[in-house]
């Protein structure tokens, strides 16, 4: 059964907006774990919008499921993993600027970049995973990096899933047996909800682990945290 993991940047986000300590970043990764989820998820960005490095290493003790650090793989950003050590780290290619990730990486474009960097994770004994789009090139090619995992970007399916949940999911079929026929294990993750989430699920051979954090979050403003991981679990499960 695929895990879910909760991304936090949209708690850190209003945190942030206000200045303060106010919701409790580290009280909250804490409370989604306790709540079922089972794994924690941080981006923190160059200019800390919303996670902070410092929030990252004091996060780090405190999590006995999974932790998960993605994020573009600056040396600023390898330092801190080298420092708090996650189970993941999953890279994205992410502008220093960009609002939220937009794209997967082109694994053929940037093979050698990513190679060195994978490289270094592992000697880490850290499990990596690309972010990339339902191109079978670019999963096939991934392979060559050394990544363990690829995770899909879903935003796509997210977007065509309400007229047409068929077309949505059929490249994401595709890329998911590439993907296995390679060897390499599934994440996914981006725009996945509680409306979309289990039809992903239902149809997505060898699904790992799903990384939810803005819609999980909008949802927990209505239903609460822990009731709204239960919700999310349960697409999962059924």
């Amino acid at each position: 059964m695929a895990r879910l993991s909760v991304n936090i940047n949209k708690i850190a986000t209003l945190r942030n907006a206000r200045g303060g300590n106010i919701p409790n970043v580290l009280r909250a990764a804490v409370d989604c774990q306790r709540f079922g989820a089972e794994g924690i998820t941080v981006h923190p960005r160059p200019d800390e919008r919303h996670i902070r490095f410092q929030d990252v290493r004091d996060i780090r003790p405190l999590i006995k499921t999974e932790f998960n650090i993605e994020g573009y793989p600056s040396r600023s950003l390898l330092d801190l993993v080298a420092e708090v050590n996650p189970q993941q780290v999953t890279l994205v290619p992410d502008a220093h600027d960009a609002i939220t990730s937009n794209q997967g990486w082109d694994t053929v474009a940037n093979r050698s970049f990513l190679k060195d960097i994978i490289a270094e994770l592992k000697s880490q004994h850290v499990r990596t995973s690309i972010f990339v789009g339902t191109d079978p090139e670019m999963i096939e090619q991934a392979v060559v990096t050394g990544t363990d995992r690829v995770e899909l970007y879903t935003e796509p399916y997210a977007s065509l899933y309400p007229a047409n949940p068929e077309a949505a999911i059929e490249p994401f079929i595709l890329a998911a047996r590439v993907a296995s026929g390679v060897g390499l294990g599934l994440n996914a993750g981006h725009d996945l909800n509680l409306q979309n989430l289990k039809y992903f699920n239902d149809h997505i051979p060898d699904l790992l682990e799903v990384s939810i954090g803005h819609a999980l979050i909008s949802d927990a403003l209505y239903f609460g945290l822990e009731n709204t991981i239960q919700m999310y679990l349960r697409q999962l499960r059924t």
